[in-house]
């Protein structure tokens, strides 16, 4: 019988060489008894409790099943079975293990296979047992309940041997660790891999594909999880069912040799598992050791729980059939930047609190939408975020905040579309929030620097934002982005400015993408300043105007040229010449950060270029009063017969005010009015 330290490195080859660290044999499986070299087919049936561990184990922390255990020594060919996998491994002797294992009317089996590995070879047994992984809870294993079974081989044929085990389906997924018992000369000799490690094989977890990225479906019944991380030393998939809470109801320290294929972790399993949401842990060398117990999101979630993990679903189907897309040219566009909380929310709104605060909430404001004559909404961030910083710092790409809104979110798409209004997102893809799971699984490869800034010249990092980007209009239908901070994703690997950033290149000749309505802000939410930079647009960039925003604003308090603005007025030529024009020229007044409208009118700010029109802050004086309505009137006046594309923020239109304050944060009103 082999003892506990010998299971401890399983290793097995899929047509090479495969290494399983940290899983061990099952530590409350009572098979420790050798079977005799007999003979027919031999029922074991054990009761396997998963919910205790060991150390390198994963538990199963709430199931307890039966197992029957079928050790075939006269007929080792396995029947006919669906979804089949084959390893093969080297012995340290020089002689070959073969491992067929298939599952078949809810049963796997498993047919092994060895080739001579001496002259006197009959007197061969596999010593084995079945595990998982544990990262969290590590218990030592009693010699005397050590999960271990002995299996004879019996001959095959000329210089082969044969045996077959099975397993029920319901135990799956879990490992199979075996080293080979013989007797050589007289002496009893354990027999291992070329690399002097157990040999090991997993059932009903296969080795998967590396694309796509994420949690995908596959026609014949599985499903697929794909990783990326190139410095992990280890990544363990972790798998919730109803029942699990905290704690993982199973984990699965993936094989770095069968699950991995360059830098992208990947296993596949049965899609009729009873498992709701999957997450991972990573364990990295130089990593917070802090890190490792925690269970990180996939970046690639396309649907995302409560417990802020992947969900194990299909994104939800939503009926576009009928839906017409407006399609409007550039020159058209009248756009209309909200936040959907804080716009649906507002007493203002007079919305009920059931549809307050949600996408279908900015569907009841059409009739609002179309007073002002706007025929495209700008979305503020609506993915989750560090809400200590704010939405300008997300931690995750793929999805709205919160899973109830998907299908909420499409039915306000389609009837905006249907009323000839486009919907346009601000994104951010330059860096992320702390909290952020790309931080944890794989910092060198995702980030610049020890800051939260992504390398966007990393192909993997651009491969992430442009499948990102394709999500958001495949499956929501959304007419364009609005690229905040744009000017960091020239940056290439050292941070240096490239003239011709291959991100920019990417999304600009993508299929998909290029249809799309694309705009560059230079807004850097870190540094909160506007980076002046010549963006390279490949004549199919849109730019936010920051320099209309400038010029307007010191003409209207005398610090500025009138020909200074009359360039803003003509559509910015010195800016959007060569090949692109004024339709190409977003022009704003104000914006969601810094002063409101009203404010910049109010309060005297020389970073935000205000001018409070003779006293500071709410008054009652009537000349002053005066004197702020018709500045707020110049500047919507001017906003709109300029050439170029008019961005009016939330709250303008009736005097929404932060009382000064450049975060936004108290919101009143100087003067009546309704969303």
């Amino acid at each position: 019988m082999i003892s506990f330290s010998s299971a401890t490195q399983p290793s097995c080859l899929t047509c090479g060489t495969i290494k399983v660290s940290k899983l061990i044999i099952a530590d409350s499986c009572k098979y420790g008894r050798r079977v005799a070299q007999t003979p027919g087919r031999i029922n074991v049936e054990q009761n396997l409790v998963f919910g205790e561990v060991a150390k390198n184990m994963i538990k199963d922390s709430c199931h307890t099943r039966r197992i029957n255990v079928l050790a075939a020594s006269t007929f080792p060919v396995i029947q006919p079975a669906n979804k089949l996998s084959t390893y093969l491994f080297r012995t340290e002797k020089g002689g070959h293990v073969k491992v067929i294992s298939g599952l078949k009317n809810n049963k796997y089996r498993a047919n092994l296979e060895v080739s001579s590995l001496h002259d006197n070879d009959d007197d061969v047994i596999m010593s084995w047992g079945i595990f998982r992984s544990d990262s969290s809870s590590l218990i030592p294993l009693e010699s005397s309940d050590s999960g271990i079974f002995e299996t004879p081989f019996v001959n095959k044929s000329l210089n082969k041997l044969s045996t077959e085990l099975e397993f029920d389906a319901s135990l799956a997924p879990f490992y199979v660790s075996f080293l080979l018992k013989s007797r050589f000369g007289g002496e009893k000799i354990e027999i291992r891999s070329h690399r002097r490690t157990n040999f090991c094989f997993p059932v009903g977890i296969r080795s998967g594909s590396p694309a796509p990225l994420g949690l995908s479906y596959s026609a014949d019944g599985s499903i697929n999880f794909a990783l990326f991380s190139r410095n992990a030393e280890s990544v363990i998939l972790c798998l919730f069912d109803n029942k699990s809470k905290e704690n993982p109801a199973l984990e699965i320290d993936l094989d770095p040799y069968v699950n991995r294929s360059g830098d992208i972790w990947h296993a596949s399993m049965d899609i009729d598992m009873n498992f709701v949401s999957y997450g991972y842990r990573i364990r990295n060398s130089g990593q917070d050791k802090s890190y490792e117990h925690q269970v990180l999101l996939d970046p690639y979630a396309k649907v995302i729980g409560e417990k802020f993990l992947g969900e194990i679903c299909k994104q939800p189907t939503f009926d576009w059939s009928d839906e017409i897309r407006p399609c409007l040219p550039m020159e058209k566009l009248m756009v209309y930047r909200l936040n959907v909380t804080d716009f649906t929310k507002d007493p203002s709104s007079n919305l009920t609190n059931e549809v307050g605060g949600t996408f279908l909430g900015v569907s009841e404001k059409l009739d609002h939408f179309k007073n002002l004559g706007v025929n495209a909404i700008l979305l503020e961030p609506i993915v989750p975020f560090d809400k200590q910083v704010g939405p300008y710092f997300p931690s995750h790409f793929f999805s709205p905040q919160n899973p109830l809104t998907i299908q909420s979110m499409k039915e306000m798409v389609k009837r905006l579309h249907a009323n000839g209004i486009e919907v346009l997102m601000e994104v951010v893809l330059t860096h992320t929030s702390q909290t952020a799971s790309l931080t944890k699984i794989d910092r060198p490869s995702y980030y610049l620097s020890t800051k939260n800034e992504l390398n966007c010249a990393h192909p993997v990092v651009q491969q992430l934002i442009l499948d990102s980007l394709r999500n958001w209009v495949i499956e929501y239908h959304i007419d364009g982005f609005c690229f905040i901070n744009a000017s960091s994703m020239l940056r290439g690997f050292n941070g240096e400015i490239l003239s011709r950033p291959p991100l920019i290149e990417a999304i600009s000749f993508d299929p998909i993408l290029s249809n799309t309505k694309l705009i560059a802000d230079s807004f850097d939410p870190i540094q909160k300043s506007t980076k002046e930079i010549q963006f390279p647009h490949w004549k199919r960039w849109a730019e936010m105007n920051a320099e209309f925003f400038r010029d307007t604003r010191n003409y209207l308090r005398g610090e500025t040229l009138v020909s200074n603005l009359a360039t803003r007025i003509c559509g910015s030529g010195d800016i959007f010449l060569n090949g692109r024009g004024p339709a190409f020229c977003f022009n704003f007044v104000s914006r969601n950060h810094g002063l409101t409208l009203v404010d910049s009118v109010s309060f005297s700010n020389a970073s935000e270029l205000s001018w409070n029109c003779g006293e500071e802050g709410a008054t009652k004086r009537k000349s002053v009063l005066e004197t702020r309505l018709k500045q707020i009137r110049n500047y919507l006046f001017i906003l709109y017969i300029s050439l170029g594309v008019p961005v009016l923020n939330m709250g303008d239109e009736c005097g929404q005010s932060s009382g000064g304050s450049v975060n936004r944060g108290v919101v009143i009103f100087f003067r009546g009015g309704s969303f």
